[in-house]
């Protein structure tokens, strides 16, 4: 085959047709599993429209290269990271485009004990081995079955909180027309037998390839007014809305007010620190003042990591960390395989909410004053590398300490920005924050976006 185009830093994302088909899924199946040298791998896919012929011609490939598969059906990228580390099984691969636009699809792939598997850990050389096409001949074919693990998967999620110590609550719960509908049905029938009060205000719920309601994305604030509109009218105490395979999540105060992912990260690493004195939490370079500030403070040591699930689970495993998050609304768990979960995070911040008596938005508030961020920013350029060494000159004669981990961080005495390349899309990602003043945030914001406008 020609250069595969859909492999990417950490994933495989591509337009459906000339990059990713049923063709190249084959392939990228038979590859994997030989790689892997794999005896059973499990598979599972989002409901986009294409995710069922791709995860079948996936299948097909697994088999062919002499592994057995176990077909989970729809499904979450977290289910297959569950299912990869909970069952007897050498890797697993979520097909899924998460929120790249309708006409993409994709897939995320991870070895035994759900450990990643990105560009510097045999991405490349199962992208070289799908596109070479240089398979061996197994000594047998292999099989395929069907296997729920819905009842294990949400089991465990159940036992990172106390149901007992949760309060009377109610919670506007947006899937986005994705896959979170069923994993929300069953915590809320796992809820009732436990004799937990709390009231589900579903929107968007049914899983429909269609997305009738757009691309379940929450970072886009287009997509933003329905879950916030629900709170509003009904009074509810806390909002969710999930991207389409729900390994992020994204949360809504009970004035309907969407919550940077990057205070959240700040909420969790605190509440974990309590329970592991001295542990470490990982942090991504966009936003870090306000982590590391409060990991510190708490006993903990921030460790930051590059951008990106591969990257982050990878430092997670190597640091032994017991929380990593990302301001993107990734949150990863030493328990959960050091792997991402959208589902776990906001049962944490029930708890939480339970326990302190306090709204959302009063277990935010001071630290979005001390430390105010502009979210992330995207731009469409031509040239994002030019554009960054243009940024950097802007303000070299200011002399930051610069920090080139992930893109560019430059810091100064009252603000600090990072400005990335999209690993996923052509994007040029700008974040921003300041010491107390929210008005340098904008300021400064101003500031670079004229010298992108003016490289561009």
């Amino acid at each position: 085959m020609n250069n595969l185009t859909c492999f990417k830093a950490y994933d495989i994302r591509g337009k459906l047709g000339e990059e990713i088909n049923e063709e190249i899924a084959y392939n990228i199946g038979r590859a994997f599993a030989q790689h892997l040298k794999a005896k059973c791998v499990v598979v599972g896919g989002d409901i986009r429209l294409t995710s069922e012929e791709l995860k079948q011609a996936l299948a097909k490939g697994i088999m062919d290269a002499g592994a057995d598969v176990i077909d989970i059906g729809m499904s979450g990228t977290e289910e297959i990271y569950f299912a990869s580390f909970h069952l007897d099984v050498d890797g697993g691969i979520e097909v899924t485009a998460s929120h790249n636009p309708i006409d993409y699809n994709g897939m995320k792939l991870v070895g035994r004990g759900a450990k990643p598997i990105s560009g510097d850990s045999g991405l490349k050389e199962i992208q070289r081995l799908a596109e070479s096409q240089d398979f061996t001949t197994p000594n047998k074919q292999g099989s395929i079955s069907q296997l729920s693990i819905l009842d294990d998967y949400v089991s465990h999620l159940l036992g990172y909180i106390t149901a007992d110590e949760i309060k009377p609550l109610k919670l506007v719960v947006n899937a986005g027309n994705g896959v979170a509908g069923h994993v929300i049905d069953a915590i809320e029938t796992c809820f009732k037998e436990q004799g937990v009060d709390v009231e589900f205000i579903k929107i968007h719920h049914e899983a429909d390839g269609t997305f009738p309601n757009g691309i379940p994305n929450p970072l886009l604030v287009e997509n933003r007014k329905s879950t916030s509109d629900a709170i509003k009218a009904s009074g509810a105490d806390m909002g969710i809305a999930w991207d389409g395979d729900f390994d992020r999540c994204f949360l809504f105060d009970e004035n309907g007010a969407f919550i940077e992912g990057y205070y959240i990260v700040g909420l969790l690493a605190d509440a974990f620190l309590k329970k592991h004195k001295g542990g470490k939490i990982i942090h991504d370079p966009r936003l870090t003042w306000n982590t590391i500030d409060i990991v510190k403070a708490a006993g903990g040591i921030p460790v930051q990591s590059k951008t990106g699930h591969a990257f982050i689970k990878e430092r997670m495993r190597f640091e032994d960390a017991v929380y990593g998050g990302e301001m993107s609304a990734h949150h990863y768990f030493r328990d959960f395989a050091y792997c991402d979960s959208g589902m776990i995070p906001w049962l944490l911040i029930l708890e939480l909410m339970s326990k302190s008596g306090l709204s959302l938005s009063r277990l935010v508030g001071k630290r979005m004053l001390v430390y105010p961020c502009s979210g992330e920013i995207n731009y469409k350029v031509n040239d994002a590398a030019a554009i960054i060494e243009k940024v950097k000159a802007h303000f070299a004669p200011l002399k930051p300490v610069i920090d080139n981990v992930d893109g560019i961080s430059l810091e100064f005495s009252d603000w600090r920005l990072n400005l990335r390349s999209s690993n996923t899309e052509p994007l040029l990602r700008l974040n921003v924050e300041a010491k107390k003043d929210s008005c340098l945030v904008k300021e400064r914001v101003t500031e670079i976006e004229n010298i992108i406008r003016e490289a561009d």
